[in-house]
């Protein structure tokens, strides 16, 4: 059995802080994908940067203190590929893939639409590029796992008020429905394969409001698998006990 973790640390380095290391090797994730990590790996301490018994990739964003994913696996992968080859979006520091010749595992941090919605047009491009590139490993005959914050919830069930966010970024029609894309092409949610009724399985809440508290949250940071790995999940969850951001990690255990 193999765990993998992902989680939206929300600045690795504010999450340090918050206790990340002691949760990590608690934990014990055989891959862990951590999204907006708000560094240069430089910037870090050697006990996050290169944990015990880890190995670590990170790309990063050019603006300082923005975006950022890293990867810590304790397997080796046979390859590592820094983003998805294109530089608009690899300027941003948004995606690592990493090649484990059983599986290719992605982890991804989606553009925010931002409040007044100007950079839903570059979110929808990146997601865009992001299914292109997963459906090129796919005509190889290489299951996907991607993980990360997508930054959209899908579906009703997936936002506490969603009557009210109809028109807000993370719940518009039209990034909602590159995620009816991608399951309609095969890629399988698969804590909603799992979990088909669960209510309130929350991954991100405001700070604002004692959202947290009162579980008032949206869940925006998934696993999906290529439907031709789905016999070998075994379990997912979202663990809202774990503290260190506004968001909680997700988990995937395979067999």
């Amino acid at each position: 059995m193999q765990t993998f973790y992902s989680w939206n640390v929300n600045g690795i380095r504010a999450a340090q802080r918050k206790g990340f290391l002691t949760w990590l090797h608690q934990a014990q994730p055989d891959i862990l994908g951590i999204q907006e990590t708000k560094c240069h790996p430089d910037q870090l301490d050697e006990a996050l940067r290169q944990p015990e018994g880890y190995h670590t990739y990170w790309a990063w964003a050019e603006k300082k203190g923005y975006s950022g994913v890293a990867l810590y696996t304790k397997e080796e992968p046979i390859s590592v590929q820094i983003g998805l080859g294109l530089e608009e979006f690899d300027r941003e520091g948004r995606t690592i893939v990493a090649d484990y010749g059983r599986f290719t595992f992605i982890t991804a941090y989606f553009p925010n639409g931002s409040r007044d919605h100007k950079r839903v047009p570059y979110k929808m491009a990146y997601k865009a590029a992001f299914l292109e590139f997963c459906n090129e490993l796919r005509a190889q005959n290489k299951p996907v796992i991607f993980c990360g914050d997508v930054n959209t919830a899908h579906h009703e069930i997936d936002l506490a008020r969603p009557k009210q966010n109809k028109k807000t970024t993370g719940f518009l029609a039209e990034e909602r429905v590159w995620l009816d894309e991608i399951t309609n092409q095969g890629y399988v949610d698969t804590f909603r394969h799992q979990h088909p009724e669960q209510t309130g399985a929350y991954t991100w809440w405001s700070y604002i409001g004692q959202a947290r508290s009162r579980n008032v949250g949206w869940r925006i940071d998934y696993f999906f698998s290529t439907d031709d790995f789905i016999e070998n999940i075994v379990n997912t969850a979202v663990h809202p006990e774990i503290h260190g951001s506004d968001h909680c990690p997700v988990s995937l255990t395979i067999r």
